[in-house]
């Protein structure tokens, strides 16, 4: 099966490559041009991918022909395919040697190929591939997925704090039909904080009820039947309040003002709504991004300030910016040059023969009525006026296309002085000249607008990683962090934590020790708790924690709670194992630990203790497989990685995900 597998996946690396050589030999260039009469609209012209503008319309009816399917089919094939090969060389490469399979395609597709800068999705796609060949885990197309969010929310945080922005304001509740009539799909679009905190409360609101005898609704239809009497008769249903438990993952890097995302139970978050939730959390006021403060409160040189940004956001003056203010210096090999380049090579000239076209017409096609005779005809015979003959073949009344106030002619007889067809056309080359001209002044404003704003943000980048919050993101671990860190954020982030230790959440919050290379959770702890194992207990040093310097050789430091005697795990390990695994452990799964139960003894009590190193966390699902399905066997080794054994003989080994 698994050479099978691997086959299919290389099946369809040749095919892509073999699509994309087809559509090579398809280009654009037969098709007729925007604004020719039968051309493509510019609707659909506007709607097609990016990486399709090049190729014919007509390829992918060709392709669906080779290939028996839709024309829709056939063109998403051609995108997909010409996206593999020139967007993503390396995961095409990857596919065709075995180590992806068509099913990985998708999130890469997605989040990976619509990056503009090359260099960057060149080092997304090296990230992932180098995480996908050293990780020798199962690796299912959701775990794919939540690892590319992870990596391009980090890489690419600019841009994602951008895409995040754009989606806010998108946010909203639509209602249409399902499939079967007289059903209906209510959507709820918002963020993942607030669309996790909805269904948590929701959830608890089920839970809170008790189930009558006899009711044979599912979980979901006692979802359904809350949410009505909770939106349709508010204050009847007699529910009681409820706590959403809500898991906020934001690592020192992030708290200090770097770029490393957050989680939001388990879902990968942009760095600055990781923050400013971790403050909501804690009653605290938002505070602007401490990314964009100055260090110490000095000022950065080279920093793009607020005025210089607004004026890059504003509409240039086409003056100004060609013909008096310098030009920028363009990015050496962006994409704005192989974009101007493009333009000044083809499209432009497809558009000036569009305006040519516009400003004189059609020719009529061979053997159509007020088609000039050709070359040969010239000359059979006698001489001829050409203007004798186009008087006596003139396609149009005098007067024009009423509708183009550009290409009027005045009512007046043919042949008065000044006002003939040759004026008229005259006329007509010095307004088309005149909009070529405007054309080319809007070019140019829009190519050096552009250029600016890659300038300042290219500015404001370096002056980020110049700053504090571009050390504290380039710091290796939590301690190098907190040394890169200014003073004023130190102190924001012990008020952080000293302002979270308790109020209104459903459990406080706790501090995750990690391994710096592995990201494996070490130890759960809390503020209190790091003050009492970091002196040495003596009556001042307890008074003054930061004042102790004795030797802690001995003491009892941090790490995994003690074993419970007893079946149940007492909380403190409950969870420090939650916490570790968060996930069903079953390889593949990623289905989330139930909030009651699930936490398994590996080996049975009370032959095994009910210790870290013997708890597990599963599914419902994975929980009945591993004690009722025949011939596995599952292995749990003292740092939590899981080595399943099925029984044909493979093995899977999963670790705990990484902080």
């Amino acid at each position: 099966m698994q050479a099978a597998a691997r086959e299919i996946s290389r099946q369809t690396a040749l095919r892509a490559r073999a699509v994309a050589a087809f559509a090579a030999t398809r280009p654009a260039s037969t098709d007729r041009a925007q604004g020719e009469r039968g051309a493509m609209s510019a609707e659909r012209w506007a709607a097609r991918p990016e990486v399709l503008r090049p190729v014919s319309e007509w390829a992918a009816q060709e392709l669906s022909i080779a290939l028996d399917v839709s024309v829709a089919k056939a063109e998403a094939e051609l995108a997909r395919s010409l996206t593999l090969v020139t967007r993503l060389p390396r995961v095409l490469d990857a596919l065709e040697r075995g180590l992806l399979h068509p099913d990985h395609l998708w999130c890469l597709l997605e989040h990976v190929a619509p990056i503009a800068d090359d260099a960057l999705r060149a080092t997304v796609e090296a990230d992932l591939l180098a995480w996908l060949a050293a990780r020798n885990r199962v690796t299912t197309p959701a775990a794919l997925a939540d690892r590319v969010r992870r990596v391009v929310t980090r890489l690419n945080a600019r841009e994602a704090a951008r895409d995040l922005a754009r989606a806010l304001a998108e946010r909203g509740v639509s209602l249409r039909a399902d499939r079967t009539p007289g059903m209906s799909v209510v959507t709820v679009v918002c963020s993942t904080p607030e669309g996790q905190a909805f269904y948590r409360a929701l959830s608890a609101c089920v839970d809170a009820l008790d189930a009558e005898p006899g009711d044979g609704r599912t979980r979901g239809q006692r979802l359904v039947d809350c949410l009505l009497d909770l939106v349709l008769r508010p204050g009847e249903a007699g529910l009681p309040p409820v706590q959403a438990l809500l898991t906020v993952v934001t690592s020192v890097h992030t708290a200090l003002g770097g770029d490393q995302p957050g989680e939001v139970d388990g879902h990968a978050v942009p760095a600055e709504m990781a923050r400013q939730l971790a403050r909501a959390f804690a009653g605290l006021d938002p505070v602007a991004d401490p990314a964009a403060q100055p260090a110490d409160g000095a000022t950065l040189a080279g920093a793009t300030t607020s005025p210089d940004r607004a004026a890059v956001d504003a509409t240039p003056d086409v003056s100004s910016l060609v013909g008096g203010a310098p030009e920028p210096v363009d990015v050496a090999g962006g994409p704005i040059e192989r974009a101007v380049a493009e333009l000044r090579a083809a499209d432009f000239d497809r558009w000036l023969d569009e305006l040519v076209r516009d400003a004189f017409g059609d020719a009529p096609a061979p053997g159509e009525p007020g088609r000039p005779p050709e070359a040969d005809g010239w000359d059979v015979g006698g001489w001829h006026d050409p203007g004798e003959w186009l008087d006596a073949h003139d396609p149009d009344p005098p007067g024009g296309d009423d509708g183009d106030p550009l290409l009027s002619v005045p009512d007046t007889p043919v042949g008065t002085a000044g006002d003939g067809w040759w004026a008229a056309a005259d006329r007509a080359v010095e307004d088309a000249g005149a909009a070529v001209h405007a054309a080319r002044l809007a070019l140019g404003a829009a190519q050096q607008s552009v250029r600016t704003a890659q300038r300042a943000d290219a500015a404001d980048e370096a002056a980020w990683r110049a700053g504090t919050a571009g050390r504290v993101a380039a710091a290796g671990d939590a301690l190098a962090a907190l040394a890169a860190a200014a003073d004023s954020q130190r102190e924001d982030l012990a008020a952080l934590l000293s302002a979270t230790a308790g109020g209104g959440l459903a459990d406080r919050p706790r501090i995750a020790v990690t391994d710096a290379v592995s990201g494996a959770l070490l130890a759960l702890t809390d503020l209190p708790e790091l003050r009492r194992v970091g002196a040495c207990g003596r009556p001042a040093c307890r008074r003054r924690p930061e004042t102790c310097g004795h030797d802690l050789t001995g003491r009892p430091g941090l790490g995994a709670p003690p074993a419970t005697d007893g079946y149940r795990p007492a909380a403190a390990l409950d969870r420090f194992t939650r916490a570790r695994d968060r996930r069903c452990r079953f390889p593949g799964c990623r289905r989330r630990i139930p909030k009651a139960g699930e936490l398994d003894h590996v080996e049975r009590y009370p032959d095994g203790p009910t210790a870290a190193a013997n708890l597990a966390g599963f599914c419902t699902a994975d929980h009945r497989g591993k004690h009722q399905a025949p011939g596995w066997s599952y292995a749990l080794a003292p740092d939590g990685t899981l080595t399943v054994t099925a029984p044909s003989g493979l093995v899977a080994v999963t670790d705990p995900p990484p902080y």
